[in-house]
């Protein structure tokens, strides 16, 4: 485990307290800040040394997106955390609000200071209640310590953090939608331009970043930015949580240097559980190509290579598979979560998820034919970068990937009207 570990759950009954983060560390960042009363560029700068990139999926380097705030915006601006972890294979996020949550509120004060914003929303998935109310715990002991609020350590400096509590709607992952839900709207996304850095919540400049991209910063401060960026490989700064499931001995989430090995994080997750072999893999959460097995084990986890390899990092967001699993039904079931989760704005998407869902379940039920493989390939390419948000795209990339890497085993059960043996 990397030495930027800023908890080790095991040692705390309750981890999320101020008192324990503090005793490794926490809020110095913030502090040093107010007390050096350090400028704007300089901590973009560091941000941007340390190479840190979006950790929510589409990774994008975090300096240069707090760049484009204007900071000398005369009017109210905001921060706004993306906790709305709603794909499947994704759990990362849940467990940061669970174990650290004042990470994430240190983050998005330095970022309120460094942007000159003095509000921030953190959105929260709506299927994950518990962590909900610890977040908003963690608030009420930052402001009884004089955290949040007005002039904050005596610095002049105010900020005021609410936590906002989504319904569990997949769609307002998407920076814009979450931005009308919070505004009360239907959790829909914008046309962009504009971007949410010049006309975001409530029409102000506004800077989206993940979770676990907050969570990172006051570490970032505190020890600079070129000692994270060595923690990983250049362009692919720090450390990363993958949340690992499927069919592994020991599932979970584990923080490991971005660039580690996937054998090393298979090996970390006990390997295939009773004794099975890994059929494919998909890195970065549902949205993202699957891989074959001989692909994957070459691979190591980082942004580049895994782009290299004909797919994402995404979320990091580890989903294995063995071989028992019939990729025909996996490839239906994520089918379904597309069709259910679109929000129909969109004629491509709205019409295509449920073309992609309705001809994979014709196939399933044993009445599909060997011509729907290619109708499956020019459904889903009539959907991709042809909707507003990147939904489209999401669902049309596993069906593409699928059928891509394992044609053969939908032309077998089309033929058979039944998985290959040994699969269910």
């Amino acid at each position: 485990m990397s030495e930027k570990v800023i908890l080790n759950v095991l040692d705390h009954p309750n981890p999320g307290t101020l008192a324990n983060y503090e005793q490794v560390g926490g809020y110095q960042a913030l502090k040093k800040i107010l007390a050096e009363k350090i400028q704007a560029e300089t901590i973009i700068a560091e941000v941007k040394a340390s190479g840190l990139r979006g950790r929510g999926g589409a990774g994008f380097p975090t300096g240069l997106k707090w760049s484009f705030i204007p900071r000398h915006f005369e009017g109210t601006k905001y921060v706004v955390c993306n906790t709305d972890e709603g794909e499947p294979g994704t759990f990362k996020d849940r467990d940061i609000i669970r174990y650290n949550p004042h990470s994430v509120i240190e983050g998005m004060l330095i970022c309120g200071y460094t942007l000159g914003a003095k509000v921030g929303y953190n959105y929260i998935h709506g299927e994950i209640w518990a962590e909900y109310e610890m977040f908003e715990r963690a608030l009420e002991e930052a402001r009884a310590a004089g955290l949040l609020g007005k002039n904050i350590l005596g610095s002049g400096f105010d900020f005021e953090l609410h936590a906002h509590h989504g319904f569990g709607a997949y769609i307002c992952g998407e920076e814009t939608a979450l931005l009308e839900s919070i505004e009360g709207k239907k959790g829909q996304p914008r046309f962009k331009p504009p971007f949410p850095a010049s006309f975001g919540l409530y029409g102000r400049p506004t800077v989206i970043n993940n979770t676990e991209t907050f969570a990172n910063i006051p570490y970032i401060i505190r020890n600079g930015g070129q000692k994270f960026l060595e923690l990983g490989k250049p362009n692919n700064g720090g450390t990363k949580i993958f949340s690992v499931s499927g069919q592994v001995n020991k599932p979970g989430n584990y923080e490991v240097p971005l660039g580690l090995p996937f054998r090393d994080l298979l090996a970390m997750a006990g390997g295939m559980r009773e004794g099975r072999t890994l059929k494919a893999c998909i890195p970065g959460g549902s949205s993202v190509p699957v891989l074959p097995a001989d692909v994957m084990m070459d691979v190591t986890m980082d942004y580049d290579a895994l782009a290299k390899a004909g797919s994402m990092l995404g979320a990091g967001s580890v989903i294995l598979i063995d071989d028992r699993i019939c990729m025909v039904r996996a490839l239906e079931r994520l089918s379904y979560f597309y069709f259910e989760e679109s929000c129909g704005q969109c004629t491509p998407c709205r019409e295509g998820t449920g073309w992609l869902y309705r001809i994979v379940h014709r196939i399933v039920q044993g009445n599909g034919k060997l011509e729907d493989l290619d109708l499956l390939m020019d459904v889903s390419t009539n959907i991709g970068g042809r909707t507003i948000c990147a939904l489209g795209d999401a669902a049309a990339t596993p069906v593409q990937s699928f059928i891509k890497h394992f044609r053969s085993e939908f032309e077998h059960f089309i033929e058979h009207k039944r998985s290959l043996d040994g699969c269910h």
